[in-house]
């Protein structure tokens, strides 16, 4: 599936694809409302609503990953609601095999995520990925989101790498498509981000990993 002696740079995202996706998606989808009921003094149900709409109109944008944004709105401490759940924080089966290959390689290895960096911090706690990565890029360090252009400009003269030569790895299809059109030359997707939900049916036209003992380099 991949050529990797057509490859000198490898971009990897993080939640949903070296992390499973069943945090975020505990965190934001149930917890987070929870705790924004119990604050507010709202039913249940209600909170759920609100901000399921509230954060849809954000989707994709830099403020639909900032926790300071999102702490600001919902009158919660976002960054120490995380690091309080940080045991719920979970690598995907053979993630730290496969970064370990690609450490000992020859090739440059960087993370390349929309979580806010304090979001990143605590995930980085939890697991001590960061000493496999040459670097760790936010895309709150460029003020855009990876489903934008300007993100893979500013990477590439802060990081610089041959589009043709890349590859990313990422769950997102925005984001895949997006590097396609800067012209990254290889693009994987993920099976199943989220551990407790099934495959995903279509990740088309990209192809997806779902066993990343399968693809070591």
């Amino acid at each position: 599936m991949i050529d990797w002696n057509a490859i000198d740079t490898v971009l990897l995202d993080m939640d949903g694809t070296l992390l499973d996706l069943r945090f975020d998606n505990w965190f934001w989808q149930q917890h987070v409302p929870e705790q924004y009921a119990k604050a507010h003094g709202l039913p249940a149900d209600q909170a759920e609503r609100k901000l399921h709409d509230w954060i849809g109109r954000h989707q994709g944008t830099l403020n639909w990953y900032c926790l300071d944004f999102w702490t600001s709105e919902l009158g919660l401490n976002i960054v120490e609601l995380k690091r309080a759940a940080a045991d719920r924080i979970a690598i995907r089966p053979g993630a730290e095999a496969f970064l370990d290959a690609l450490a000992a390689s020859s090739r440059r290895v960087v993370m390349v995520t929309n979580a806010h960096r304090d979001a990143l911090q605590v995930k980085l706690e939890r697991t001590g990925i960061e000493r496999y990565f040459d670097a760790l890029v936010s895309s709150h360090d460029y003020g855009h989101a990876k489903e934008h252009q300007p993100f893979w400009r500013n990477l590439r003269e802060a990081h610089p790498f041959d589009p043709a030569r890349t590859l990313l790895v990422d769950d997102s299809l925005p984001v895949l498509h997006s590097g396609r059109r800067f012209g990254l030359g290889h693009l994987v997707s993920i099976r199943r981000p989220d551990s407790s939900l099934p495959e995903r049916d279509d990740t088309r036209p990209f192809q997806a990993i779902d066993d990343f003992l399968r693809v070591l380099p």
